[in-house]
């Protein structure tokens, strides 16, 4: 199928401590059939939907035909509210996905998030039984709660740059064996935590391992 012209769309949704800022990707005059929400990462340390590793993986998505949308959690720039641990974070992505669902509705629906950002993707892909897909980008398991994925059968990509000092492959390494099938570790060799020129590398391998699933939906 031939992607229409890209639209970027400015969007404020209504989350649970007030308006939240968000961009969403659409490709105009096609009717979506797959939906991305993507995840930023940590609040306190300059995460917003505009971070590098987070654009990226939305583009990706976006180029595999999905309609991505990505915001700024509360408190993060014109978010409302303020940083609420993880747990008011969580809220805010659940109310990005109602959004996103209105906006694509019938699509199938992926979750992708990186580090701060792929443990919220995490804990509302495995508690929606609608996201059909999770994509982990170095995801922080030695200071976050990642144990709900050994029980969970959601199809799992997780991408780790082996240079990574902030969240060290060798810990995820350790937590990986306890995680449910399926899942697919890719490693991007040399990559730092914030994939300092290792963009174009880290865009290649999510496609790569992407673009049969972005067509046909998991069975």
């Amino acid at each position: 199928m031939t992607a229409g012209h890209t639209r970027l769309i400015p969007l404020t949704v209504a989350g649970p401590a007030g308006a939240l800022e968000a961009l969403l990707q659409e490709h105009e005059g096609q009717r979506a059939e797959l939906a991305a929400l993507v995840c930023h990462p940590h609040p306190l340390y300059g995460g917003t939907l505009h971070n590098k590793v987070t654009h990226r993986v939305a583009s990706t998505l976006h180029a595999l035909g999905a309609t991505v949308l990505r915001f700024n959690f509360r408190g993060v720039g014109k978010s409302e509210g303020r940083f609420d641990e993880g747990e008011g974070e969580l809220d805010d992505a659940r109310a990005a996905l109602a959004e996103l669902r209105r906006r694509a509705p019938g699509a199938r629906c992926w979750v992708a998030g990186f580090s701060f950002g792929s443990w919220i993707g995490m804990r509302l892909a495995t508690s929606d039984a609608g996201i059909e897909r999770l994509i982990l980008v170095a995801p922080p398991v030695s200071t976050h709660d990642f144990s709900m994925l050994g029980s969970s059968k959601l199809p799992k990509l997780i991408l780790q740059g082996t240079a990574d000092v902030n969240c060290p492959p060798e810990e995820l390494a350790k937590q990986l064996p306890l995680w449910a099938e399926p899942k697919r570790l890719v490693l991007i060799e040399g990559a730092s935590h914030f994939f300092d020129r290792q963009l174009g590398a880290l865009g290649e391998a999510l496609k790569q391992e992407l673009e049969g699933p972005a067509r046909h939906p998991v069975t």
